[in-house]
């Protein structure tokens, strides 16, 4: 098994220094971002890369340790977006600074890690004007 430095440097490289959840590249954020077990170690997730996300701050911390929520259209309960089993643009598409769900998965994943909250919108509104925010596909 790889060393903790060599683990983040090859999930850094992966997510081509953006977070693998909102899209946010790491050096416009105010906080490093963190290595994100995808199934939660408490939920017996291995610390091994195909387990292993790049996250910023906001959406580690409003993900936390879940596995899934409720798609705020439909009430059901639905697993979060797995950066390593699914395709981000499946689920995910942008509507300006506005990141939508285009399907269960998308719009839970939204809701539960917190994406559009007003000020991750403002933050991303101001980078897409000053042209350094490209809305990637992560």
């Amino acid at each position: 098994m790889p060393n903790v430095r060599s683990l983040e440097r090859l999930v850094r490289r992966r997510a081509l220094g953006c977070c693998e959840y909102c899209g946010l590249p790491e050096q416009y954020s105010s906080a490093p971002f963190q290595m994100d077990h995808i199934i939660a170690e408490q939920h017996s997730g291995p610390t091994v890369p195909s387990n292993l996300a790049l996250a910023c701050y906001a959406c580690n911390h409003h993900k936390g340790p879940n596995l899934g929520g409720v798609d705020p259209r439909t009430g059901a309960k639905t697993w979060l977006f797995h950066p390593r089993r699914h395709k981000w643009s499946r689920h995910f598409a942008w509507d300006g600074a506005v990141l939508k769900g285009r399907t269960p998965i998308g719009r839970t994943t939204i809701a539960v890690l917190a994406i559009n909250a007003p000020h991750r919108i403002a933050q991303r509104a101001a980078l897409l004007a000053e042209g350094v925010f490209l809305k990637p596909k992560p």
